[in-house]
């Protein structure tokens, strides 16, 4: 069920209560999760947090507090499958969902006794009507109505008998009949409405501005909930899962907010104090991490110029010193610490490099996008955020367990944690750059293959950084990484309009492989994903040993041996 108030149906029912605080990992529940503690920890509401990975792992921690707990809250998890059926609690458990994922199970949107949804409730979800997919059992009722009719006739003449009994029989086929229409209708339906896995609607909001506006109706927003909510909306921009005119919609919505904010705290002494902090709307550059790296290797291992120079090729390379030779910059300049660059050339760059990129056939090199002062050193932008905590919450060190990696994450996002924000940093710096020469190494020796429906490309055993890849954020962003350069490089017109599916080893103890699937590259895309769908099709009716635990269900997990016959069948569906 959807709830209208917030307030009333959702913070006031849990304000006395313990509550389970079940959190997905990805960057956006982060902050949600963060503006949530907040606000609980002014109340001093009670709560567990436990972070879960997947279904797996959403199942476990239910069960084991199950016990001692009645409400639950799910963030960015839960929304998209019929939760009552998979966990079977017991019927005094509730659960308040915070989710984006698309479309919302239809068995959620109906139960208004234990499923509370947090997501606004619009046209747009195209959820189907009650009645079309939901229908009274009393049907058997009127069919042993007619049988007793029958019996209860013997001493009638039978002439009349027969005639009574076939007007029953043929009420009977009639009625099921159209039972069976309505349940072809019905299947049609929920295919159509299931068929594509997406996040958000044009008029949904991110888990973060979920609870940031529930501070806010409850006047409780403070400037870092404030920033936490613009890091979720950045989140889900860098890892593509909402449109640019969406995108675009929000940030002028968080503006409105971080106006309101400055313009409050303009009297306060506090903006003058070494550790304050300000919010600034920023008109910035779409070059990863540029300010904490030299602006020569931002450029090299951004997506965006990368693909657009082509630097995986040598003419790419010449192309990219013709650019910085065009802006004028000497090149010890570009290869040294952006801080440490001279502050004559610091200050009109950004105009410098569009001014540059326009000649260059490089559109919308500038982004519209926020920047947070932390006292008078500290500066950061919002992806610059989103960046370090993706690179923390899947470390790949030994150590390092799912929660531990949470935790890391969860620290860095606040500002009296900035050692752990620039180990971050540097971790996604590796990242990046494995991303590059990874993509450089699979358009060199010609790895993706054109399977008919779709591209495939799968990483080898062996490829140098092939264990960051293993996880599901990582994979997705190599992924459209990927696909936007091969189709900057490809003269195939008919690849240019494809989607990708990516495979990489997850364990290779157990043999299995992580697969992810993406749509095709084009900036009109709605972002709508089919593969979720196409695989537990293809895994069905080839009867691979899958595992389907991601809440994103376009990753899935797969038994190596049965990667031939599972793209068979893919091909074969797609087709």
């Amino acid at each position: 069920m959807f709830i209208t108030d917030i307030r009333k149906e959702f913070y006031e029912v849990v304000a006395n209560q313990r509550v389970a605080l079940l959190v997905a990992s990805d960057i956006d529940a982060l902050c949600a999760c963060k503006i949530l503690q907040a606000l609980f920890h002014c109340d001093q509401v009670q709560y567990t947090l436990v972070p879960v990975t997947g279904w797996q792992d959403l199942g476990t921690a239910f069960l084991e507090h199950k016990e001692q707990f009645r409400f639950f809250v799910l963030i960015n998890c839960g929304a998209n499958v019929d939760l009552l059926e998979m966990l079977q609690p017991d019927d005094d458990s509730i659960f308040f969902i915070c989710d984006t994922h698309r479309p919302v199970d239809v068995v959620n949107v109906y139960n208004d006794t234990q499923i509370k949804l947090l997501i606004k409730q619009d046209d747009d979800l195209g959820v189907p009507s009650y009645d079309d997919i939901f229908r009274d059992e009393e049907d058997n009722d009127e069919e042993g109505g007619d049988s007793g009719n029958e019996s209860d006739g013997g001493s009638e003449p039978s002439g009349k008998r027969r005639r009574f009994d076939e007007g029953a029989v043929e009420r009977r086929i009639e009625r099921q009949r159209a039972r069976r229409e309505w349940e072809a209708r019905r299947r049609e339906i929920l295919f159509d409405y299931e068929q594509y896995e997406y996040h958000g609607t044009s008029v949904s909001k991110h888990a973060a501005m979920v609870f940031f506006e529930l501070a806010w109706v409850l006047t409780k927003d403070t400037k870092d909930m404030l920033w936490w909510a613009v890091i979720g909306l950045t989140d889900q921009w860098v890892h593509d899962k909402i449109t640019h005119m969406k995108y675009v919609t929000d940030v002028a919505t968080m503006q409105r907010h971080v106006s309101r904010h400055n313009h409050r705290n303009e009297d306060e002494e506090n903006s003058l104090s070494i550790d304050c902090m300000r919010i600034s709307f920023e008109y910035d550059l779409r070059l990863t991490l540029y300010q904490h790296w030299s602006l020569f290797e931002s450029i090299c291992n951004s997506c965006y110029t990368s693909c657009h120079f082509k630097l995986w090729t040598l003419n790419g390379q010449k192309k990219l010193q013709e650019f910085l030779a065009d802006m004028g910059l000497p090149l010890k300049q570009v290869r040294q610490k952006f801080n440490s660059m001279d502050m004559s050339i610091k200050e009109n760059l950004r105009d410098v490099i569009e001014e540059s990129s326009n000649k260059y056939g490089i559109k919308d090199i500038r982004i519209q996008t926020f920047g947070v002062n932390f006292g008078f050193k500290n500066r950061f932008l919002a992806s610059d955020m989103v960046h370090a905590a993706t690179a923390l919450l899947e470390s790949t060190e030994k150590d390092d367990s799912d929660s531990d990696s949470f935790i890391k994450a969860l620290d860095s996002l606040s500002r009296s944690n900035l050692d752990r924000l620039h180990s971050g940093i540097d971790l996604a710096k590796k990242k990046l750059i494995a991303i590059q020469q990874t993509v450089a190494s699979c358009i060199y020796t010609n790895l993706i293959l054109s399977q008919g429906p779709f591209l495939y490309c799968y990483l080898m055993e062996g490829t140098p950084d092939v264990k960051l890849f293993s996880k599901p954020m990582a994979l997705t962003l190599l992924c459209k990484y990927l696909l936007k350069a091969f189709v900057h490089s490809t003269r195939n017109k008919r690849c240019k309009l494809l989607p990708l599916i990516m495979a990489a080893p997850k364990d290779v103890e157990k043999g299995t492989v992580i697969v992810a699937g993406i749509p095709p590259e084009s900036e009109t895309s709605d972002k709508k994903n089919f593969f979720g769908r196409a695989f537990e099709k293809a895994a069905e009716s080839t009867s691979s040993r899958t595992l389907h635990d991601h809440f994103d269900t376009s990753i899935i997990e797969l038994k190596m041996e049965d990667r031939t016959k599972f793209l068979d069948a893919l091909i074969t569906l797609l087709s």
